[in-house]
């Protein structure tokens, strides 16, 4: 069993870290394929504004995970109790969107990210680690029934790891891609884009199978990874690339909607990670 100490940081405050996150990866500007300040993106029922709305509306359940996990330990009983919260939390969502998906693979990602800190996980592979380990309880409200979502759809179709597994390994792509390259730069916007860049290089996204199928990711895959090669989007190079990377989703209407969920994660742990240490005597 993971091993964490005494929280840092109050229920609150760790849910107000992570809602900060979900506006600043809507407000983040431009984001290929993704809603942003210039418009839907690949999508025809999203805007910058209700996803603001989607994400204050998840504030309430983020403070319920940081909170559950300061009264239980990791095992199924915890795991129960998260599930329950995760699901009130999507329906509340839905109800505030008018039934529009906005932020169910940040909900997921978040919620058991606030568990973490609210258990003491609060540096980024603690954090993690916690993560993995609650994620890779089953969930007793579904009795082995998984909701049928594209997501879910797409990630037994095409055999890959999916939201589910990101969190069971203890967000990798996070980890090892979009918190490193978030760092790497005092410029936070071009940190940012890249941190994106980064994630949609390596990540199965499962929103882009389920658009554009193997090719559609490979093909998004591809140029991403031409950004980086390029040296990212400071360089005129990589923003060049940046551009034509832009216009491949937008012309096949291909949105890379779980790499803006990890964006959201990693500008999470980041500002978890450094608002922990502050609070340290």
């Amino acid at each position: 069993m993971t091993s964490v100490e005494t929280p840092t940081l109050t229920p609150a405050e760790i849910a107000e870290l992570a809602v900060t996150a979900l506006h600043d990866e809507a407000d983040l500007t431009p984001k290929p394929g993704l809603v942003d300040r210039r418009g839907p993106g690949a999508h025809r029922d999203m805007s910058v504004d209700l996803l603001h709305t989607s994400a204050e509306e998840l504030r309430r359940p983020l403070v319920q995970c940081a909170e559950v996990t300061t009264q239980l330990a990791i095992g199924p009983e915890l795991r129960a109790r998260i599930g329950v919260i995760g699901r009130d939390g999507e329906t509340a969502m839905l109800d505030a969107t008018g039934g529009v998906n906005t932020h169910r693979g940040a909900l997921w990602a978040l919620g058991l990210l606030c568990a973490a800190a609210g258990a003491g996980a609060v540096t980024p592979d603690r954090a993690a680690g916690f993560a993995a380990e609650l994620a890779g309880i089953p969930d007793p409200g579904l009795a082995g029934r998984e909701p049928m979502s594209h997501g879910s759809r797409a990630r037994q179709m095409f055999h890959v790891a999916g939201a589910k597994g990101e969190a069971q390994q203890g967000f990798p792509t996070v980890i090892r891609h979009a918190l490193p390259t978030l760092r790497c730069t005092l410029d936070p916007r071009a940190a940012r884009l890249d941190a994106l860049i980064s994630v949609i290089a390596h990540l199965d996204d499962t929103c882009l199978l389920h658009r554009g199928g193997a090719h559609g990711l490979a093909d998004v895959q591809a140029a991403a990874r031409a950004v980086i090669a390029a040296g990212g989007v400071r360089t005129p190079a990589g923003w060049d690339g940046f551009g034509r990377l832009d216009r491949l989703c937008a012309r096949r209407r291909l949105s890379p909607g779980g790499a803006g969920d990890l964006l959201a994660a990693a500008i999470y742990l980041d500002a978890l990670d450094s608002g922990s240490r502050a609070c340290r005597p």
